[in-house]
């Protein structure tokens, strides 16, 4: 009987000790690191002003984690991040048995540098981190019990009222936000712990 017990009582160490390694501390930069400047990414493709919609979700991903924060002057920042939109593109991804699109796919692509400020030095840089989200654009297509539906402020009573291009531009701006929120998460983590 004591036997087990020390065996659970060292899981649970062990399970705690894993917990802490994945703790959002940010490991891999400069302990001294305590601000950072965003500087506009380029926009590599040709859908006009996606990198100044992705810089509002890669700010706010920085600011919430509270390792780092955000300036608006690069001369007053530790670090310096600074990247690409390299890809972004909307496709069909579903169609019906006439051929008319049921669903739309987004997938995006951004490479992206981290910069010592003072010593110039690169901390981190990535050549593509890729994100992606699907999103239905007919009422007929749409679950309204989904989990990702229910995080929206529709509801399928909603849906079924609007028009297709209502339902098309609604869940698709949901969609495509979901997708750079993603985007700017993954590559927050994979910066500040340098993966």
């Amino acid at each position: 009987m004591y036997l087990p017990l020390m065996y659970f009582a060292l899981a649970s160490v062990a399970i705690e000790g894993c917990s802490l390694h994945f703790a959002d501390n940010g490991s891999a930069l400069p302990s001294s690191a305590k601000t950072i400047y965003v500087e506009t990414f380029e926009n590599l493709t040709y859908v006009s002003g996606v990198n100044n919609q992705f810089m509002r979700y890669m700010k706010d991903t920085i600011s919430q984690r509270g390792r780092l924060v955000v300036v608006d002057d690069p001369t007053q920042a530790d670090l310096l991040l600074s990247g690409r939109i390299i890809y972004d593109v909307t496709q069909p991804a579903s169609l019906s048995g006439v051929s008319e699109p049921l669903s739309y796919g987004n997938t995006m692509m951004v490479a992206a540098t981290l910069t010592d400020r003072r010593t110039k030095a690169i901390l981190w840089s990535t050549r593509g981190i890729g994100a992606s989200s699907q999103a239905s654009v007919v009422a007929q297509a749409i679950v309204p019990t989904t989990p990702q539906f229910l995080k929206q402020n529709l509801r399928g009573p909603d849906i079924l009222n609007m028009t297709d291009m209502q339902v098309a531009a609604t869940q698709q701006t949901v969609a495509r936000g979901n997708m750079m929120q993603s985007m700017a998460s993954e590559l927050y983590v994979d910066m500040t712990w340098g993966l």
